[in-house]
């Protein structure tokens, strides 16, 4: 049986443990909140983007001369005509044409304006277009090679891989706030991928550590009320 002062310490500790963790608590439930507010579809936006354009089988060669032993190459639409993305064995990605069969150049703007505007199916105007270098892309792409990204009057902002041409994210105003509550979520508001980092470990594990005092508190308490 514990005795009355190793309680009362249990109790202090409780207390302090409380103060300590009440702000991340009240974090975790604000950004948890905010999160489940909406459905997740709405926020990524998938009534934004375009259904893909169907490819006539007929129209389609595959590149003879690519040079290497490749991974992987995928058929996918294009504004100016089907084309292959093609992984290499080390991982390096390039584009064919799927109606010549030849190599395709890196996009450049006026091709970029094309891709957005057909992946987009919102009814806002492109506004910018504007390319970025090597991990020079804002957050929200989550890119390290580069990307172009266009920018619509609705707040929607598309990312294009510079080297395939491929939309690789869309990117509204609720996903920016939800990737910012995430962030906090997390307690990694910079780069908002590391789940595992020191302060919500430590958190987590002064959080069970009040629960549990807490717990016991409880449960001592009940066995003094029916004594009396």
């Amino acid at each position: 049986m514990l005795r009355p002062r190793l309680m009362q310490r249990f109790a202090r500790w409780h207390i302090w443990l409380g103060w300590i963790v009440a702000l991340p608590i009240l974090m975790w439930a604000v950004t948890g909140l905010v999160m489940v507010a909406r459905p997740i579809e709405q926020v990524r936006g998938d009534h934004l983007r375009a259904p893909a354009a169907a490819i006539d089988p007929a129209q389609v060669a595959f590149p003879a001369n690519i040079g290497e032993p490749i991974r992987e190459a995928r058929l996918v639409p294009h504004p100016d005509g089907p084309q292959w993305i093609v992984t290499a064995a080390d991982g390096a990605r390039w584009r064919y044409s799927a109606v010549h069969g030849t190599a395709t150049p890196p996009v450049v703007k006026d091709e970029a304006e094309r891709i957005a505007r057909a992946a987009y199916a919102g009814d806002s105007a492109l506004e910018a277009v504007a390319y970025f270098p090597p991990g020079e892309a804002p957050i929200e792409a989550r890119a390290t090679g580069a990307v172009w990204q266009a920018r619509f009057a609705d707040g929607v902002n598309l990312y294009i891989d510079d080297a395939t041409g491929e939309v690789l994210f869309l990117r509204t105003g609720q996903w920016r706030l939800y990737d910012l509550m995430w962030g906090l979520h997390i307690m990694d508001p910079q780069t908002r991928e590391d789940t595992q980092n020191p302060f919500v470990i430590v958190f987590a594990i002064v959080t069970l550590l009040g629960a549990s005092l807490g717990t016991i508190l409880l449960f001592r308490r009940r066995k003094a009320r029916v004594r009396a």
